[in-house]
């Protein structure tokens, strides 16, 4: 059964237009070559220190496979990961994995 995955950030003060940068010209196109599918990115409306996205995985052997082919590719753990430290706050990411309901658009 497919599920989503909702992935929220504290980004690190003044550093948001870095951020996004890295997210859309980097993060979501690499990511989106090894498989994933990435449904949403936001950022807050009003606070800067917010973004989420959402990733859907259509089984958790999937998830497991794919989260292989992105973070253990030595492009993501030696040129992506040292510059995502710099740009949130590792300590305060939340994690929701999320099935949709019954009348959910995202299915």
């Amino acid at each position: 059964m497919a599920f989503y995955e909702l992935r929220q950030y504290k980004i690190q003060d003044g550093k948001m237009d870095a951020w996004l940068k890295i997210m859309e010209e980097e993060i979501i196109p690499f990511q989106c070559a090894q498989g994933m599918v990435i449904c949403a990115s936001f950022r807050g409306e009003e606070d800067d220190s917010v973004y989420f996205w959402i990733r859907r995985f259509e089984s958790e052997a999937a998830r497991a496979q794919l989260y292989a082919a992105v973070y253990e590719s030595d492009y993501w753990k030696n040129d992506v990961a040292p510059r995502v430290g710099e740009l949130i706050d590792r300590s305060a990411t939340v994690v929701q994995r999320v099935t949709a309901t019954r009348m959910s658009p995202l299915q």
